[in-house]
């Protein structure tokens, strides 16, 4: 069966697809279990706050018992009751601190998610990273396969000493133990994309070759305050603080009266019921008032408990303020020296192509050594990775920056995506 010519050409195309930022961290965002986690974890605290609802709306119950007296008189009882919450301020309180929490782990999703897209955005140009690291040792190891072959030849024409053909073949064997590592680093990078994705690492895009230092428009004390206003896990460490506040109120109510009105309706049957009731349904409605008095001390020890948690989770958010704002500090002066160093290495890629060049046309001239070659041909080779490494770690740093002030969005991931080669 030959198959047609357009479906063969489909094929080719879809095997030479490359995916780029935004594909990536479609297939993790639906497949990530760290994200899939926090998302069942705010599904289980919303569940906790309408468990916490249900003390306060109507509550009914169904009692059905089965007698028997021992001269064989039977007759059944059946018992309905329902009761309404009036005032209860500890249930209340309760209800209101299950919905800070609920609150709380909502801000802690879009942390989650805000991680996740930081977590897709370093496995992804960690892959790239490898991938040219591996193909600028194995460019190395070929430069100096080639140079073992040329003083071999020359060697053998009686032009150089066995020294530069051995000293060349010890130069390729280093070169190719740093290729074997670069391959084992691949492998782990192209593993940690798939855990993330589920799937097998595709073929990526990489960055274009013109790509140019991204600045920041604010300063680092500018991008802290934003941070302390949109951090999403700051927003959590307040709810919950919000959260512990309003359980001590709850604590503190359990001294409180509470009211409620209760509907009970009896229905008795058989032939053990007495006269008078036989046939009735009598129904009762009451106002029922409850006056704690005496607990043994649990209402205060659980106020006193709230208490104490009131304050680990104020000391707690205080700890997580300091870390959010030396977290961007840190990243900002990143992006910053991010941005020095992709001058850097590029003036350095430069003068080492200048340098390779001039040492070969010194070597045919005699001026230049097998040595010099070599080390110029190492540095070349340093200098282009360094590069590479430059611009992937410059592009991490923005996008670490903004994870950190609470800004890392798919807008700013796209922002990234758009550096990247269009195939």
């Amino acid at each position: 069966m030959r198959v047609p010519f357009i479906v063969l050409a489909l094929l080719a195309a879809t095997a030479a697809r490359a995916d780029d930022l935004l594909q990536v961290w479609a297939q993790a965002r639906a497949a990530d279990p760290l994200l899939r986690q926090a998302a069942a974890l705010t599904g289980a605290q919303d569940a906790s706050a309408r468990e916490a609802r249900a003390a306060l709306l109507p509550q009914w119950r169904l009692q059905s018992s089965e007698l028997r007296e021992s001269g064989g008189a039977r007759w059944n009882v059946t018992t309905s009751s329902v009761s309404q919450t009036l005032v209860d301020l500890a249930a209340l309180r309760e209800w209101d601190a299950s919905r800070s929490l609920a609150s709380a782990q909502s801000a802690r999703l879009i942390a989650a998610e805000q991680a996740a897209r930081e977590r897709v955005a370093e496995a992804y140009f960690g892959l790239l990273s490898a991938q040219a690291q591996l193909a600028t040792a194995r460019a190395n190891e070929d430069a100096f396969d080639r140079q073992v072959r040329e003083a071999e030849t020359r060697f053998k024409s009686g032009l150089s000493a066995q020294v530069e053909a051995d000293q060349s073949r010890a130069y390729r064997e280093l070169a190719r133990t740093t290729t074997l590592a670069a391959e084992a680093q691949l492998a782990d990078a192209r593993e940690s994309l798939a855990q993330l994705t589920g799937t097998s690492a595709p073929t990526l895009q990489p960055l274009r070759a013109t790509l140019a230092a991204q600045t920041l428009p604010d300063d680092a004390e500018a991008w802290g305050q934003r941070a302390l206003q949109a951090n999403p896990e700051l927003q959590a460490l307040q709810l919950e603080v919000q959260a512990s506040e309003q359980r001590i109120s709850s604590a503190r109510a359990g001294h409180l009266p509470t009211l409620s009105l209760g509907v009970d309706t009896q229905r008795q049957r058989g032939d053990g019921v007495p006269l008078s009731d036989a046939g009735r349904t009598p129904t009762q409605v009451a106002l029922r008032l409850t006056v704690p008095l005496f607990a043994g001390g649990a209402t205060s020890a659980a106020a006193d408990r709230a208490g104490f948690q009131r304050e680990a989770a104020r000391e707690q958010l205080e700890a997580g303020r300091r870390a959010v704002l030396r977290e961007v500090r840190g990243r900002h002066l990143a992006v910053g020296q991010g941005e020095a160093q992709l001058r850097a290495t590029e003036a350095a890629v430069a003068a080492a192509q200048r340098a390779l060049d001039a040492t070969r046309t010194g070597l045919t001239l005699g001026t230049r050594s097998t040595t010099d070659l070599l080390l110029a041909i190492q540095t070349l080779a340093g200098a282009q990775n360094a590069q590479t490494q430059a611009r992937h770690r410059h592009v991490l740093a923005l996008l670490s920056l903004h994870q950190a002030a609470g800004s890392l969005g798919d807008t700013e991931l796209a922002a990234v995506n758009a550096l990247l080669e269009t195939r």
